[in-house]
């Protein structure tokens, strides 16, 4: 079995090598023996340098080199079986579809079956013959992976893709579908049709008698567990529609966050390790910035940076609302720390686990607005109803909600003091679809109320298009691309922003032609003479690229971009022109 997180499944105080060698030697393997095998089996997974990382431990590896050693561990045995419970939720892009290709050729190589687990359907149509539809603990339809994603036979299949932002979406076209009330408790009795609380083709037959196994098509390989296969055509009636002027952010408004020549470096054992480089942005009121790349790029850095967890070094500035602010949130003012708050990505390592959610809630309202008793009370119970939160919800402690409820605590922590710029980092990343499209049309409902602004980080390209106005695409702490988010799909692209697209697995099995990059991300600590990018950029131009770094240039207006490439060669180069 191949687990969620790499991470956690190796142990970070023994060496990589120690571990995979253990793995052979439970088998009856000699060290010697082991060792080699071991060396084989980081071979096997693409691992170009295997004595090497032998050699490290598990944290000085990257998210996918973890995953290729988990995966290379479990192949130990020679398993006719192998399981993979969401193997590239924490990762990239691109990373993920490396970690994909291997498991293709893994089960070419090795003829084993593989179950893969997994919330993004993208992947599941990529990867999988097969598609079984899971829920309350009982499979509702199973079939071929095409058949069922291009004609799903359950309501359930239905609605989780209907929750999906796909073909190119908007949030100012439609607020995403969703899937109303929430899976039954554990524990609970069932009723006759699992989902028959929050089907809304449910009638009588649905909560009376438990639906049987239903063949769909001729060949024998599809079912579904549904009472009424044959009305689901009445399901695109329910499309929710949202009036563009609901939800868009406002061009006109003036700009509420600037960054200037912002840059980032840390020591480690006495080497600079730069983080940022000569970042500049703006951020307008009302608007949603997207930041995307590779993990270690710098995104999370640059989100802290703006509120001040790690201050930014001398020379760069930080302006909120046209006055710069301290560079370390300690130093800043409280209506400055109002002003800026942040989303985390796992909301269970950001509350309190020990405390109602009535307590966080009333503990954000005192320190960020000063108000106390019933008056935090009251206001702490309108921020609730906001995020459709009942007052039972706040009585319960974080343990005791769902990872949506989970979510819907931390924003509305993020929003106890009215903020003006929220940071979003991957908030939705760990979520099913369902709950996913719940939380992203929340926050676009909040930013249309309030005209709150957001920076917004993930590894979700088809979840950043949706949300985003504009998108900024990061490479070892610098900025390559940037420009509203039609222009940053359409093209030309940065050849980055170019691999990072054709990295995504379709949903729709829209075939794309895959951009390879070579090598991983490397060391800030020693980046890359010229473009920081020409050593995995497979557009390079020899003795250009390797020589000079280019600048931040405008390529069209509002649309900039760091290559040496001229505009009009990348368009025919990307077959645009």
């Amino acid at each position: 079995m191949v687990y969620q997180d790499p991470a956690q499944a190796m142990n970070p105080t023994l060496r990589v090598g120690k571990q995979l060698i253990e793995s052979f030697t439970l088998l009856g393997q000699s060290d010697e023996q082991a060792r080699a095998s071991a060396l084989e089996a980081l071979r096997k997974v693409r691992i170009a340098d295997p004595e090497r990382v032998m050699d490290r431990y598990p944290f000085q590896l990257s998210g996918g080199m973890q995953q290729r050693v988990v995966i290379a561990m479990a192949l130990a045995c020679d398993p006719k079986l192998l399981v993979l419970d969401e193997p590239t939720t924490g990762l990239d892009a691109t990373v993920e579809a490396e970690v994909l290709d291997l498991v293709r050729t893994l089960r070419q190589e090795s003829d084993a079956a593989v179950l893969m687990i997994a919330h993004n359907l993208g992947i599941i149509r990529s990867l999988c013959d097969r598609v079984g539809v899971m829920y309350a603990g009982r499979i509702v339809e199973e079939g071929p992976s095409e058949q069922v994603f291009d004609d799903p036979r359950h309501p359930y299949t239905v609605g989780l893709l209907r929750s999906l932002p796909r073909h190119g979406v908007r949030k100012t076209e439609r607020a995403l579908a969703t899937i109303p009330g929430m899976l039954p408790l554990i524990g609970t009795d069932l009723p006759t049709c699992v989902f028959v609380d929050r089907c809304p083709l449910a009638d009588d037959t649905c909560r009376s008698v438990v639906p049987p196994i239903v063949p769909v098509g001729e060949r024998g390989d599809r079912f579904t567990r549904c009472h009424h296969p044959g009305r689901i055509g009445e399901l695109e009636a329910l499309r929710p529609e949202v009036a563009i002027t609901m939800l868009s952010p406002s061009s006109e408004h003036r700009e509420v966050l600037e960054l200037t020549h912002v840059s980032k470096t840390f020591r480690q054992r006495n080497t600079a390790v730069p983080a940022l480089v000569d970042v500049d942005l703006q951020l307008a009121e009302g608007e949603t910035l997207g930041i995307v790349g590779e993990s270690g790029s710098g995104k999370s850095t640059l989100a802290k940076a703006m509120l001040g967890i790690e201050p930014a070094d001398e020379g760069g500035a930080v302006q909120l609302d046209g006055h710069t602010v301290a560079k370390a949130t300690i130093d800043r003012q409280t209506a400055e720390k109002r002003a800026m708050q942040m989303v985390f990505q796992n909301p269970d390592s950001a509350l309190n686990r020990s405390w109602s959610v009535r307590r966080i809630l009333i503990r954000s309202v005192e320190k960020l607005t000063g108000v106390k008793g019933k008056e935090a009370n009251d206001r702490v119970e309108a921020l609730a109803a906001s995020l459709r939160l009942t007052p039972r919800h706040l009585d319960l402690k974080p343990r005791q909600l769902s990872g949506g409820l989970k979510q819907r605590v931390a924003i509305a922590r993020a929003f106890a003091g009215d903020p003006r710029i929220v940071v979003c980092d991957e908030p939705t990343s760990a979520l099913d679809v369902s709950v996913q499209a719940a939380i992203l049309n929340l926050l676009s409902d909040l930013q249309a109320d309030k005209h709150t602004s957001y920076v917004f980080i993930s590894h979700d390209m088809a979840v950043v298009r949706y949300l985003a106005d504009r998108i900024a695409v990061m490479y070892l702490g610098r900025i390559q691309e940037i420009g509203l988010t039609d222009d940053v799909f359409r093209g030309p692209h940065h050849p980055y922003t170019e691999a990072l697209l054709s990295a995504i697995p379709s949903v729709d099995g829209e075939e794309k032609v895959r951009i390879r990059l070579s090598g991983e991300i490397p060391s800030p600590a020693n980046p890359p003479s010229g473009c920081v990018f020409h050593p995995r950029c497979p557009r390079a131009i020899s003795g250009v690229c390797e020589v000079s770094e280019p600048p931040l240039r405008e390529v069209a207006p509002g649309h900039s971009m760091r290559c040496h490439i001229p505009i009009d060669e990348l368009s025919r180069l990307q077959g645009l022109s």
